[in-house]
């Protein structure tokens, strides 16, 4: 084929020329007889990543220096065993061909692995299996936690955004809970056992409850929150806790063993804290119904009182009133009347009783001419065997004593 094209006053021959389609065909030939093309592996980060309704999964693998375009059809979904999110680090296996209709090569995926993750997978899925079967993950063991604290605590670094965000949104939704931050170390070797000694140092704290976790990132920047000993320290915390690491689509060991597990730190503070704000609505409707309860108490009493205010008028209570009054009048003139008797018996008792004493007195035998003997110990003597001669007596009269000594005892025979 042959033609002619004036340009610019020029005249140019073009040789050979190709529709799209031709060319397409042309290169999609080429990246078929490329055998490196048929079988490869790619790392980069997976971006805009979308399952579609039809099973395939279109994303985009991209590093530092490039991006291309991946899909992976329903059929191969096989060599897929987690699901596929933004920002995860992968190695794609499949073939690079071309879209004829487009014009643009892309990324046949039938395989992908999450790059340097694989054997760390590996050993998330067996620990959690082990875990499983000892009962860890059982909905028996997880405390409830509370509606209304007073105390927060956090395991989580001092820095990032996952402190900030469960201290503004913790602050926003109460600003009167005390927060208690455990600054750990969330990534490295030395992540296990500072979060472990964090957990017992709230624990030893008694906060109300503890939130564990840190932000998003990789498989091997979260797995401090796979190992076992963090996992055993959660379940045997005593306080109940919220897990909070990652992002929503990240799942770790303590997610399973936590009492609860919140997508996000954010999420995680809306769950630990309630909003105030909805105390105060719960206040404000307590009040209205106390008020409405109080107000339908005060108008049933004040009803009972017109009902007793009627019930008095009918049963004339004044003249109720008099008749008491009355008959208490009557009762104490009895009472009275009672008394004085009483009194007078008892006078006339006392009269007797007084002229009995006199007669038993012994100084009314005194005055009648009789005495009283007695000895020097003041015994009363009786008999002339009592005493004897040159004793010393005393005589009681009426109006003195007598002291006198004994000069002689004549005693009286009953015959004479």
């Amino acid at each position: 084929m042959l033609s002619w094209v004036r340009l610019q006053s020029q005249v140019i021959e073009i040789r050979n020329v190709y529709t799209v389609g031709q060319l397409n065909a042309y290169i999609k030939n080429m990246f078929t007889q490329d055998y490196l093309l048929q079988a490869l592996f790619v790392k980069g980060e997976v971006s805009n990543c979308k399952y579609h309704s039809s099973g395939h999964i279109y994303f985009t693998l991209k590093d530092a220096k490039g991006t291309v375009n991946c899909v992976m059809f329903a059929g191969n979904r096989s060599g897929l065993n987690f699901r596929l999110s933004e920002g995860q680090q992968v190695i794609v296996g499949g073939t690079v061909d071309v879209y004829e209709r487009d014009g643009k090569y892309q990324m046949y995926a039938k395989q992908i692995v999450l790059d340097g993750a694989g054997l760390l997978y590996e050993k998330f899925e067996q620990l959690k299996r082990e875990l499983d079967e000892l009962g860890m993950f059982a909905p028996q063991y997880k405390q409830p936690i509370p509606k209304y604290i007073k105390t927060l605590g956090v395991v989580t670094a001092d820095t990032g955004a996952a402190v900030r965000d469960i201290i503004q949104v913790a602050t926003r939704r109460n600003p009167y809970v005390q927060i208690i931050l455990y600054p750990a170390i969330v990534q490295g070797d030395a992540a296990a056992e500072s979060i472990v000694k964090g957990i017992h140092a709230l624990e030893a704290m008694q906060v109300d409850v503890m939130i564990v976790g840190r932000g998003g990132g990789s498989i091997e920047d979260l797995w401090a929150f796979n190992e076992r000993v963090v996992a055993q320290a959660v379940f045997d915390c005593t306080i109940p806790i919220i897990s909070a690491v990652g992002h929503e689509t990240d799942t770790t060991i303590i997610d399973f063993v936590s009492d609860l597990r919140a997508p996000t730190p954010s999420a995680a503070a809306e769950l630990a804290v309630t909003d105030v704000r909805e105390i105060d609505g719960m206040l404000i409707a307590f009040e209205e119904q106390l008020n409405g309860n109080m107000n339908r108490h005060i108008r049933s009493g004040r009803e009972k009182i017109r009902q007793y205010e009627r019930q008095l008028a009918l049963l004339s209570p004044a003249g109720k009133v008099r008749e008491r009054m009355t008959r208490c009048m009557q009762l104490e003139e009895r009472l009275q009347e009672k008394m004085h008797s009483i009194l007078r018996k008892k006078r006339y008792e006392l009269q007797l009783y007084i002229e009995r004493l006199k007669g038993l007195s012994p100084l009314e035998k005194l005055n009648s001419g009789f005495s009283y003997v007695e000895d020097e110990t003041g015994k009363n003597i009786r008999s002339v065997s009592q005493i004897k001669e040159g004793q010393a007596l005393t005589i009681q009269v009426s109006d003195g004593s007598i002291r006198t000594k004994v000069t002689g005892v004549e005693e009286r025979h009953e015959y004479e």
